[in-house]
């Protein structure tokens, strides 16, 4: 799908007019309505192309959920001269139910669920240009990403209000347990799995669909956040045995925008400069936003608002600390000064740098390995969920139900990556006889080879809610963050709650 998404304007609008408004405003004879969109396949494709375009908002991937996700993690320090208050409380753990970057994340997700609802509520009516194969495909893709919506709530947020049709009324969300919302996430993916097809069916425009083994990640991965390890253990498998997948061979193929969809990617949110603006800072996903300011803002040449933090910088291995050599990926995740880009013309000096000069930058991600200037727009693609990452689960799935020997080749195939090269497992600084040592060594190989990817927050929460968790790397942490706060314009705005429905602490 990097082509553009085929956006119509009602259909992100359906559903949310909850009284007569015929009286205020006269109809647009022009303007398609509920009653008389979604008559046909390329009308359902339109419609489900619009989901995915939520994906790409300001609130989403576009802007706040990379912040939001980076900063709740270990992985990340503000490098530039000022962090913005409200991403400064998200990253030293002082945040509250009024955070900005907390409500950005919400509304988002509950767009995506609306959008996702107008679908499944709409689908059987078209009856022209359409296969039943098609509208099963589009149906198991918006399955899918309300799965993955109600995925993102109840990980960070806990029971939600449960959204299964879309919204007419202020008073009809209250919140429901965490078991019903992943109750819904299983049956959504139940569904999308059997009717999404294998990522080598999508050609052309459509590369880049949710497939099968998307699904089937999402599910490995809310039946891990459970703990859960024998009920992610099938679906994991299946990935693996697919024959869909594999590492490549160069790491940063997977962060660079020539090599997007690659045989590494099992999904990815899609970008594109050739039909993003500068200027696309829409809240709503509600026009076409198909670029990211993820460059923008860590960039080493530009904004550098977050940098890679010391924990995590230090984590990765080196000959000092008794490793046979330093582990590579310090180069591919990381500028340092005396580091070129550009092509290799260009050299990253002190007085291109903001902020401590003496800290590494983000490279992952950053167009200025192929340009002189990290522009404010970029076109890369954010792997949502690759192959290493399964990998690296199902070594952890092994080692939890069978035991460190099993988990040693699927740990070990992440670190024999051609340009990675280090030495298996166990090492002397990693011994992995017992189940613990491979803990620790499984938790360390996802830190380093998933660093700056949106990852890091979730498996930090879901190892502390089991207590698997060496040391809490939080530091300001506290037993008040184990939820997000529902954000007060919800409780404001949905008369379904009250103060009584808000998560402890806050």
């Amino acid at each position: 799908m990097k082509t553009r998404l085929i956006l119509t304007s009602l259909v992100l609008l359906l559903g949310f007019n909850s009284c007569d408004e015929s009286r205020l405003s006269p109809t647009n004879p022009n303007q398609l309505g509920a009653e008389t969109f979604y008559r046909t396949g390329p009308q359902l494709v339109a419609a489900v192309n619009s989901v995915y375009a939520g994906l790409q908002a300001n609130n989403l991937y576009n802007r706040e959920y990379f912040f939001f996700q980076d900063l709740l993690s270990d992985d990340c320090d503000t490098g530039g001269p000022q962090l913005e208050a409200a991403r400064a409380q998200v990253l030293n753990h002082v945040f509250d139910a009024s955070n900005p970057l907390n409500e950005a994340n919400w509304r988002g997700w509950y767009r995506i669920v609306h959008r996702a609802n107008l679908i499944l509520e709409n689908a059987n009516k078209a009856t022209e240009e359409i296969t039943e194969a098609l509208r099963s495909r589009i149906l198991g893709e918006a399955r899918f990403l309300r799965a993955l919506a109600h995925y993102e709530l109840v990980t960070l947020w806990g029971g939600v209000p449960l959204m299964t049709s879309t919204a007419t009324s202020p008073d009809a969300n209250p919140r429901v347990s965490e078991e019903e919302v992943y109750t819904l996430i299983f049956s959504d993916l139940t569904f999308a799995i059997a009717n999404l097809p294998l990522k080598s069916a999508y050609t052309g425009t459509d590369i880049g669909r949710a497939s099968k083994g998307a699904a089937q990640a999402l599910a490995a991965k809310a039946h891990l956040f459970r703990g859960n390890y024998a009920a992610a253990r099938p679906f994991l498998l299946e990935i693996i045995n697919s024959n869909q997948y594999r590492l490549v061979d160069r790491y940063l193929d997977n962060f660079e925008e020539e090599r997007e969809n690659n045989a590494e990617s099992i999904w990815e949110i899609q970008f594109s400069e050739a039909f993003g603006t500068a200027g696309a800072w829409n809240g709503d996903g509600g026009g076409i936003a198909e670029v990211t300011f993820r460059g923008q803002e860590y960039g080493p040449t530009a904004w550098r608002n977050v940098i890679p933090s010391l924990p995590l910088f230090n984590a990765y291995e080196r000959v000092a600390n008794g490793a046979t050599k330093d582990d590579p990926r310090i180069g591919y995740n990381f500028f340092q000064i005396g580091d070129t880009f550009n092509g290799g013309n260009s050299v990253l000096t002190a007085d291109k740098v903001q902020g401590n000069t003496a800290r590494a930058s983000w490279r992952k991600y950053q167009m200025i390995y192929k340009r002189g200037a990290e522009d404010v727009q970029s076109g890369i693609n954010f792997r949502a969920i690759r192959y290493a990452d399964i990998l690296l689960l199902m070594a952890e799935v092994e080692n939890e139900i069978t035991g460190p020997a099993a988990a040693l080749p699927y740990i070990n195939q992440v670190r024999a990556r051609a340009d990675v090269a280090m030495p298996p497992y166990p090492t002397a600084q990693y011994p992995t006889g017992s189940k613990t040592e491979m803990l620790r060594a499984i938790q360390h190989e996802r830190q380093v080879e998933l660093a700056g990817e949106q990852i890091r927050n979730r498996d930090i929460r879901r190892w502390r809610k089991q207590n698997l968790l060496a040391s809490e790397p939080i530091p300001n942490w506290n037993a008040r963050y184990l939820l997000m706060p529902l954000p007060l314009s919800e409780i404001d705005n949905n008369n379904a709650l009250t103060n009584a429905d808000q998560n402890p602490g806050y």
